[in-house]
């Protein structure tokens, strides 16, 4: 007898795993493993829920969320104990799998790290996590209005700081 509630998580994991941990990964100190880690243990917890959230995708963001901003505090804790420093942004791995000709995927990962928080989270949750304005209202807490604002400034700081003019060279033929 087939388990409808098990093939829903499993059409929901692979349509949404990838963008969940990308949206983790915006959090400082989460790496591409321990990302996964939160992306599953996420995905885990719905399974065990008695009754399916309404918005799964937006409670699953919620979720990951929260436990990565448990990890970077407990990450933060532990170094401080340890007396370590932490690997420089310049270390950390990309956010972009795969480097466009029109794009450096470096560039554009380091970037979008020296955004402010609440902007960084408002672009990843929207463009790799599918998220709603009002769905990325509700994880940060804020007005639609604010999300919307935040994303918008952020797009354009983004394409302010990407933006390279295009080199031509002079033509020696007639």
């Amino acid at each position: 007898m087939p388990d409808a509630r098990g093939d829903l998580l499993g059409r929901l994991f692979d349509a949404h795993a990838a963008g969940l941990a990308m949206y983790a990964r915006q959090f400082r100190g989460c790496d591409g493993a321990e990302a996964d880690d939160l992306v599953q243990e996420a995905f885990l917890a719905l399974a065990r829920q008695s009754r399916l959230p309404d918005e799964p995708v937006a409670w699953l963001h919620r979720v990951v969320r929260n436990a990565a901003l448990m990890a970077v505090r407990s990450s933060r804790r532990r170094q401080a104990r340890e007396a370590r420093t932490s690997r420089s942004e310049a270390e950390a791995e990309p956010w972009f799998a795969t480097v466009d000709d029109q794009l450096d995927a470096g560039q554009a990962s380091a970037q979008l790290a020296a955004l402010d928080p609440e902007t960084r989270e408002a672009i990843v949750a929207r463009l790799w996590g599918g998220l709603t304005f009002e769905q990325i209202a509700g994880l940060q807490e804020c007005s639609t209005a604010t999300v919307h604002r935040r994303y918008n400034a952020g797009l354009s700081r983004l394409q302010e700081r990407l933006e390279t003019p295009c080199h031509r060279t002079a033509s020696t033929t007639p």
